[in-house]
């Protein structure tokens, strides 16, 4: 069993003790979502701490969109749970790369892979993906890597 998985299921065990509602419902919900990953698929499988990072990054985006649905409704209360349990899941997934971080890594990647225009940009993505895995969400990598508005592809400084 992963360690992350041990992790969630100890932190389980301590918030149903404390009487933590919202830690409790939500790491049951993290754990019923990495079940769910383990037994997709042909076969059952146990995941690895990469794989249970991403299944905990997915459930933490759904909470962000739901909150900002919930938010733009008129539904402080909702969009309030949802804010919350996004900040229980993102304790157990690593730091977000600053914009900053993140740019230097297109950087570089733009000048390994010689990439000149827009139609280089899969190149740049194959480089980028590795190296941010769990740090940065996809859209904002792309954006990254195209670059500020009116740039199709970043370029080194």
């Amino acid at each position: 069993m992963s360690a992350l998985k041990d992790k969630l299921k100890a932190d389980l065990t301590a918030s149903m003790k404390s009487r933590d509602e919202i830690r409790t419902r939500t790491i049951r919900m993290a754990l019923a979502a990495v079940n769910v990953e383990e037994v997709s698929g042909k076969t059952a499988r146990e995941l690895s701490d990469d794989e249970v990072v991403k299944v905990l990054a997915k459930e933490a985006k759904k909470r962000r969109e739901a909150a900002e649905a919930f938010s733009g409704a008129g539904r402080v209360e909702q969009a309030q749970a949802e804010v919350d349990e996004q900040a229980v899941l993102e304790a157990y997934l690593p730091a977000q790369l600053s914009d900053e971080e993140l740019a230097g890594i297109v950087d570089e990647a733009v000048a390994e892979s010689g990439a000149t225009g827009p139609q280089a940009m899969g190149q740049v993505m194959k480089i980028v993906n590795p190296k941010v895995a769990g740090r940065a969400e996809g859209g904002r990598v792309a954006q990254a890597v195209r670059g500020p508005p009116g740039v199709l592809l970043r370029r080194p400084a």
